[in-house]
């Protein structure tokens, strides 16, 4: 057996090279705020977030390089910078929860404020402390591959040659961000409906929403996984919505000016989405359940690798430097002493606040172990972050009905625990993807870490900004906010809905579980994600009819690279250009997007091209969307002996 070469990062331990200095985190800090508001608008439109690293990294390392930075600033920029999208992460997943469940109605007051931003810099904290116990071992584990933070390296080492992207990225934020004032403006519809009526019973045909953001999403996840969320919404709005809409109104004499569009979208909301969240629940048991052996590992593991981290000798090597283990300790304990007060504040009961107390200290350092080491097999993109936090909440659920917590109080507990664990875990999981980036250029873990904690902290600080700018300027402009049609936010309105259900008895269990049992069929049927098609069925058909599109869109780029014959370097070009596109479509159109909610926010008229725009517009919209993504990748494929990209996914 060959005897294994040490590894030598980029920068080796003796260089002494500029890293944690204020141009990058300031750089890193604007990136993390930004990056989090747009994956906000993202995940509580379409129940989905990108991941910041390979945005970060390219937005980072082109700042960076412009101010003839190291290349060590740019794997700090890039670290603190895409901290911020997990902080977004765990905020969309569950402080909307706290309106849908009627506990902040309204929203917004100080004390809601405060308690949301104490709950994600707690989690956030709590996060990178255990990955600071555990960074050693997992990090230099040679069989976890870490995909995504090795594609994340190697994009920072091109660019010491000259390589980047930052133009597809940066320019496709500003037609993102164009297409979407646009739409505000009324110069184009962004929807059409029309309802066809045959017979008794009613079908509600819906366009896609012309939105630049929802075709990035789906181009990056590409054809099938769109055709799996589409496919939700047909079997929503082409079988449960009519069928469910004819049996309840087949026999009544109404009026000949009933709205039958409008009914058709209260039934869905009252009957269907029940059904697609249990759905949601079966499809994310399904997808832990798949991860078994690897949940197992990262527990067994992690019990020991606190023992290894805790009697680790001393080292003075910069690259081996973590925080040191009395103040991870500290930081522990600290975040403990924190979430208590929080949880007694919700509950209002000393001993139920320490129930939940231990609940989250446990289950946010397994899971964030396990969160960690999910990303070193498959990449952020893949963790299943909302499975971990729903397992949480239902076992927090159970305790707190065990306690005789009942009612609001309870369920604002249990929501207390799953939004701390659901930070932690998302956190601990995008911590180490970086550090082991970090690893292969030769950071230092401390100053990383440190940076993290920072940027922790500014994005728990603003993340509630952008939360109530998007919900406030729904209901202004005639939206009932979290939980409405244009911001569903599917995984806080699971996370509300089964904890009002479990702790003060308030779920229609009979749809939840006609729900369940049709996840059940999905996997009997072989359906590779149960879980996408629920969340297709939850959504409203216009964002996941868009989402399909820009799937559809990515399929023809495959069709089209089959037939030129590309070979693979040239097809991991065409790959990597088109991921920075729609990535910067969906950063243009959130960030602008933001801005809009804002002036409805502040009751401020927009100007109007018409008052009744033709959707006709729209189609020549798609078209320019269709083209870009894929006219301009495929002409930057370059010469087939050109050296290959290092391969990214979203």
């Amino acid at each position: 057996m060959a005897e294994q070469k040490p590894f030598v990062p980029f920068v080796s331990p003796e260089t002494n090279m500029a890293e944690f200095t204020i141009r990058a985190l300031i750089i890193g800090l604007v990136l993390a705020v930004v990056l989090g508001a747009a994956n906000a608008y993202l995940g509580l439109k379409a129940g989905m977030t990108i991941a910041a690293t390979y945005p970060a990294a390219v937005i980072g390392m082109a700042l960076i390089k412009i101010m003839k930075g190291s290349i060590l600033e740019e794997n700090f920029t890039r670290t603190v910078g895409s901290i911020g999208e997990s902080i977004a992460a765990g905020a969309i997943f569950t402080l909307p929860a706290f309106f849908i469940a009627g506990i902040w109605n309204p929203f917004f007051t100080p004390g809601n404020y405060m308690i949301s931003a104490a709950i994600m810099v707690a989690g956030g904290i709590l996060g990178i402390m255990f990955v600071a116990l555990l960074r050693r071992v997992m990090v230099e584990d040679v069989e976890l591959p870490f995909p995504e933070s090795v594609a994340a390296a190697e994009i920072h080492k091109a660019g010491r040659h000259g390589g980047g992207g930052s133009k597809f990225l940066f320019s496709a934020m500003g037609i993102g961000a164009v297409i979407q004032s646009l739409g505000q403006f009324k110069l184009f519809a962004t929807s059409w409906d029309k309802l066809f009526s045959l017979g008794k019973g009613n079908l509600l045909f819906k366009s896609p929403d012309v939105s630049p953001a929802y075709m990035g999403v789906g181009y990056i996840i590409g054809p099938r996984l769109a055709a799996l969320n589409f496919s939700g919404g047909v079997l929503a709005w082409g079988l449960l919505t009519p069928m469910i809409a004819y049996f309840k109104y087949y026999n009544q004499e109404l009026p000949a000016d009933f709205d039958w569009a409008a009914t058709m979208v209260t039934v869905w909301k009252d009957y269907v989405r029940p059904i697609a969240i249990g759905g949601m629940l079966v499809g994310a048991g399904f997808t832990l359940w798949k991860m078994r052996k690897s949940l197992a590992t990262g527990i067994a593991r992690s019990v020991g690798d606190v023992k290894k981290a805790a009697t680790g000798e001393h080292t003075e090597i910069r690259t081996e430097k973590d925080i040191n283990f009395k103040w991870i300790m500290i930081g522990i304990f600290g975040t403990a002493v924190a979430t208590f007060f929080i949880y007694n504040y919700f509950a209002q009961n000393i001993v139920a606040a320490l129930v939940a107390t231990v609940v989250m200290i446990v289950a946010g350092f397994f899971f964030a172990a396990v969160s960690g080491y999910l990303v070193g097999i498959i990449g952020s993109s893949n963790n299943p972050i909302s499975g971990l936090t729903l397992s949480t909440l239902v076992v927090a659920a159970i305790l707190m009905v065990a306690l005789g917590m009942k009612g609001t109080q309870g369920v604002a507990a249990v929501l207390g625990v799953a939004a701390v664990v659901c930070v932690a875990a998302a956190v601990a999981g995008e911590m180490l993807q970086d550090l082991k980036a970090g690893h292969f250029l030769g950071g230092t873990p401390w100053k990383m870490q440190v940076g993290d904690i920072i940027g922790v902290v500014v994005s728990a600080s603003v993340m509630f900004i952008p939360l109530l700018i998007l919900h406030e300027g729904d209901i202004k402009m005639g939206g009932t906010g979290f939980g409405g049609d244009k911001l569903p936010a599917p995984q806080a309105s699971l996370m509300a809905i089964l904890s009002k259900g479990i702790v003060a008895g308030d779920m229609e269990w009979i749809l939840i579980f006609v729900g369940m049992l049709m996840g059940v069929a999905f996997i009997l049927m072989n359906v590779k994600s149960p879980m996408l098609v629920s969340v297709g069925m939850y959504l409203p058909l216009g964002t996941t009819f868009a989402i399909f599109v820009g799937g559809m869109i990515k399929g023809i780029v495959e069709k089209v690279n089959a037939k030129k014959n590309f070979n693979d370097a040239q097809k991991s070009r065409v790959e990597n250009n088109g991921v920075l596109l729609a990535a910067g479509l969906i950063a243009g159109e959130a960030l602008i997007g933001l801005l809009f909610a804002g002036l409805a926010f502040g009751e401020i008229k927009l100007f109007e091209f018409t008052a009744n725009p033709s959707f006709i517009v729209s189609l020549f919209v798609f078209a320019f969307i269709g083209w870009l993504l894929i006219k301009i990748p495929v002409n930057n494929a370059g010469k087939p002996d050109d050296p290959a990209p290092p391969q990214v996914s979203m």
